[in-house]
């Protein structure tokens, strides 16, 4: 039965590309605007979700623009978070070469920056104003690298300097996954040295996935950025003991 969920769910995986790629070509304006990609993007990230068995509830109030600081568990928080919302993504740079992949989060409009350049961050500023001046949710995740669900790590200050200089507003956000006949550290969190295939196919097997996306409360972002980050990761753990 696995395994027979398994090919049907690659075999699924593998059509929701293709449809995306068929609807950005026909359904996409020539020279799309954000909005045009968020909208594209949201609309194939539910297609994924229910193509994986990824059931998806929220609880709060999803923000209508600004950033949103969540804890990462994997590349599935970014279908997760896009299926409930139009945005746009911070994602590092070595993902813009990835096959397949990075092609459509060129089209979803991903913003990336060079982890190996500490002053990339102040080169973003214009990109991140364009998402919020045409009111989008902005995603970053904070923790820099992803983890197994069991510990949210604390939050990178860096990223934060433009929020600062800015005051645009951020919202702490908690994503959280249980497993019909799965592991979610194993089975659905992609972290440390795990291969990308070798976990797709094993999150292809499980039967069902409970998501959840708590929102917290948006909040200006003060003037030190370290204070801001500290208080965020303060608020993600708070809102991670709400779902517990």
């Amino acid at each position: 039965m696995k395994r027979l969920r398994q090919a049907w769910r690659l075999l699924g995986v593998v059509g929701v590309f293709i449809i995306a790629g068929l609807d950005y070509l026909f359904c996409v304006r020539r020279k799309p605007s954000r909005q045009d990609r968020a909208a594209w993007l949201k609309r194939n990230a539910k297609r994924m979700c229910r193509v994986l068995g990824f059931d998806v509830s929220v609880q709060g109030e999803i923000p209508d623009g600004g950033f949103l600081a969540p804890n990462h568990l994997g590349y599935m928080d970014i279908v997760v978070l896009a299926s409930v919302t139009p945005q746009v993504f911070l994602s590092k740079l070595e993902v813009d070469g990835w096959p397949v992949v990075g092609w459509y989060c060129r089209m979803a409009g991903t913003l990336y920056i060079d982890r190996k350049r500490r002053s990339d961050v102040a080169t973003k500023e214009k990109g991140f104003a364009e998402v919020m001046d045409v009111g989008l949710n902005m995603t970053f995740f904070l923790e820099g690298t992803s983890t197994d669900g069991r510990a949210v790590l604390p939050f990178r200050a860096s990223l934060l300097q433009p929020l600062v200089s800015n005051g645009w507003p951020i919202t702490p956000a908690y994503l959280n996954y249980e497993c019909e006949e799965g592991d979610p550290a194993l089975d659905v969190c992609w972290w440390g040295d795990m291969g990308f295939g070798e976990h797709l196919l094993r999150m292809a097997k499980v039967k069902r996935v409970k998501t959840k996306i708590v929102f917290g409360s948006q909040r200006e972002p003060g003037s030190d950025r370290k204070v801001l980050a500290r208080e965020l990761y303060e608020d993600v753990l708070e809102l991670a003991g709400q779902d517990s």
